[in-house]
């Protein structure tokens, strides 16, 4: 199935690619220098107002942690200035804030007087391990005992060798408060494997990266119209009527998430050396998510039911990037005319609804009108989604990405 967008002014939107190329870079270089802003004079990462300012007194979460190592690895590996303060910040945090040191594992949040939520999660594990893997990656002395100490706790507390999946949700001493599972934690955990196994060739990582993706592609995927379930439970039966936070477990399906699995299953296709045909399963995939989801205003709806008609209409830009990464990399393998036209219309939509162009960032979400909204995400939360749909598409190969974006940012 091939789809083109469904406006005649579809063609308008086509952009030069060597000029699209250049407001990405500037893009990710505006980027890197508002989330500089986050660093305190004590070494705490805050999140952001819209405006740059810092939110006061909210307590340093894991992901944040997380998502700015792994960012700031990113910008000095494509060769930014000034990264090196954020990825040492972080690096600490997780060793002397986040760290377990009685129990093992990472706990979720603290502040200025000591630990706040102590809870354990996978999906905070998972950007552990991408964090550490990152921050190799880009040369960081620490990285090797962080990326140690998260493998060894994911192996020992999430793995569930018999389901090939991860478990969800532990409290601090370990002892499970829920039977949920779900979808997101997992595919994080596609995305964490991928780059531990690019940064240290242990197939370890890739097998693991593998045996979730089979259970959520090739099980879910295919016997549910390529629309994913987010949400199941203890044995791994899907849970349709499961609806937990709006943001993080809303009910019914995510496209944006079809996005990320697409990419990721051409990532790890091409890391095992392309031996079936898993971009046809990543196209069904983005593809489907892209015909159930894009809004005539443009942009994604948020969540979808199982049939592909919209549950939760709002805007957000986080699908929009992870679109423009799913797209880049079908380009890549096999560049289509609607591919291309997909690609350069997410970009405007990205440029033209999310981009903050005059203090950096994207805002994270839209109203109806378009104008910039603040209901689900306060202040800019993270330069996670927006700075990889930057560096990205600019790797020309489809996976070894800490190595394909290596100085793409020197001047």
């Amino acid at each position: 199935m091939t789809l083109l967008p469904n406006d005649k002014k579809a063609n308008s939107l086509m952009m030069h690619s060597t000029d699209l190329s250049a407001r990405m870079r500037a893009d990710a270089l505006a980027q890197l220098s508002f989330f500089k802003g986050s660093l305190g004079k004590n070494g705490e990462i805050y999140t952001l107002e819209r405006d740059g300012q810092v939110i006061a007194n909210a307590p340093q979460e894991l992901i944040t942690t997380t998502r700015t190592v792994h960012s700031f690895a990113l910008g000095k590996i494509a060769g930014a200035e000034g990264c090196d303060a954020l990825i040492d910040a972080g690096m600490q945090a997780h060793w002397q804030n986040h760290r377990d040191t009685v129990h093992g594992g990472y706990l979720w949040s603290f502040d200025e007087n000591g630990l706040a939520q102590t809870d354990k999660l996978a999906y905070g594990h998972m950007f552990t391990l991408l964090a550490a893997a990152s921050a190799k990656a880009a040369g960081h002395p620490d990285a090797d005992r962080l990326l140690a100490d998260i493998t060894d706790v994911i192996e020992a507390r999430f793995w569930d060798a018999d389901a090939g999946m991860m478990q969800d949700e532990f409290r601090r001493d370990w002892q499970p408060f829920s039977e949920y599972r779900g979808m997101n934690a997992n595919m994080h955990g596609i995305e964490a494997h991928l780059s531990a196994y690019e940064v240290t060739g242990d197939a370890h990582y890739l097998d693991r990266a593998t045996q979730v993706l089979s259970f959520l592609v090739d099980q879910m995927g295919a016997n549910y119209g390529w629309r994913i379930p987010e949400h199941y439970t203890d044995d791994w039966q899907v849970d349709a009527e499961y609806e937990g936070n709006p943001m993080f477990r809303p009910k019914g399906t995510t496209p944006g998430h079809s996005f990320e699995l697409g990419r990721l299953l051409i990532q790890a296709w091409d890391l095992r050396g392309r031996k079936d045909d898993a971009p046809v399963r990543a196209r069904k995939l983005i593809e489907t998510a892209c015909a159930d989801a894009w809004l005539p205003e443009t942009g994604f709806a948020y969540t979808l039911n199982f049939d592909g008609s919209v549950r939760v209409r709002d805007r957000y830009w986080w699908p929009v990037t992870e679109a423009i990464g799913a797209y880049a990399t079908l380009l890549k393998l096999e560049s289509t005319e609607a591919d291309r036209v997909w690609y350069d219309r997410l970009w405007q939509t990205g440029f033209d609804l999310f981009v903050d162009h005059d203090l950096g960032g994207w805002n994270p979400e839209v109203d109806a009108t378009g104008a910039p909204a603040q209901t689900q995400f306060p202040g800019k939360p993270d330069i996670y989604h927006a700075l990889q749909a930057d560096l990205y598409p600019l790797n020309p190969q489809v996976s070894r990405h800490y190595d394909g974006i290596k100085d793409i940012l020197k001047s």
